[in-house]
């Protein structure tokens, strides 16, 4: 998706001058005053690639997918107050940010390519999320969706297999083999 907005809108990257004029100097063509890059071809092709910024949009898909899934399994919104289960979410987010701060701090990009590429990240990576889990503030926001049709399914109570499956852990109940 990134890239196909990359290609459809070929807005030049903040360092593109010196991809089109690496000496420093600009030409012009005298009779329509049109741009004559004297560079690389393929970095003036390149340099033609900066909305939206593909390394943002990446790092928020794949680390908010992880934040997501890590919000899910620790059971962040179980209402017990644990803020450092909230803390352990946000560090996936954290290393995205920094992601996308360094593609402008690179002039790589414009701060508006670097912001839309986080939000398409992060749109993704919540689509994708919740194709297969439910909300992670559901009693069941750890389990995936068909685990959650089988519970439905066999009309037990969510609460009794937390508790066996704890329990397995622990080494306290045999297992029957049967959930």
């Amino acid at each position: 998706m990134t890239d196909s907005i990359k290609d459809a809108v070929g807005r030049p990257r903040p360092n593109f001058f010196y991809r089109c004029f690496p000496d420093g100097i600009p030409v012009f063509d005298p009779l329509n005053g049109d741009v004559m890059c004297s560079g690389n071809k393929k970095l003036i092709k390149e340099g033609y690639k900066s909305f939206p910024s593909g390394h943002s949009s990446w790092s928020f898909a794949g680390l908010g997918f992880l934040a997501w899934y890590l919000c899910g399994k620790m059971k962040v919104f179980d209402q017990r107050g644990h803020a450092a289960k909230l803390c352990i979410v946000f560090i996936p987010y954290l290393f995205a940010a920094l992601v996308a701060i360094s593609r402008v701090d690179d002039y790589w990009h414009h701060w508006t390519d670097v912001f839309a590429g986080s939000l398409i990240g992060a749109v993704v990576s919540s689509v994708c999320y919740l194709q297969f889990f439910p909300f992670p503030h559901y009693i069941n926001g750890w389990a995936t969706h068909a685990f959650n049709r089988i519970l439905e399914e066999n009309g037990s109570d969510s609460t009794s297999i937390d508790m066996e499956i704890a329990c397995t852990r622990h080494g306290q109940v045999e297992s029957s083999g049967t959930y």
